[in-house]
């Protein structure tokens, strides 16, 4: 069995948006009314981010296929090393 040490990469908060999992995650936690929150400066430079309560409860319809568009593009470009870190953990 491989030596189960997980390689563990630090990821900025701009990564984590550009992907689109931040829409993913926040479609998650809208059903008990949570989302992460960006904070953002007018660069777009990402400030701080932090857990919130809020009334919305999904996206809107452009906004749910623009994020799925998002994700699945994001999942093929990354597919083939999700594979070999799983076989390899």
């Amino acid at each position: 069995m491989a030596d189960c040490k997980p390689k563990i990469v630090r990821k900025t908060w701009k990564e984590f948006q550009d992907t689109h999992l931040l829409w993913w995650i926040n479609r998650i936690l809208h059903t008990f009314g949570w989302a992460i929150m960006l904070v953002m400066e007018d660069d777009g430079t990402i400030t701080t981010a932090f857990p919130i309560r809020t009334g919305f409860r999904g996206f809107s319809e452009d906004g749910e296929t623009e994020g799925y568009i998002g994700v699945t593009e994001y999942m093929a470009e990354i597919a083939d090393e999700l594979v070999k870190e799983v076989k390899e953990a």
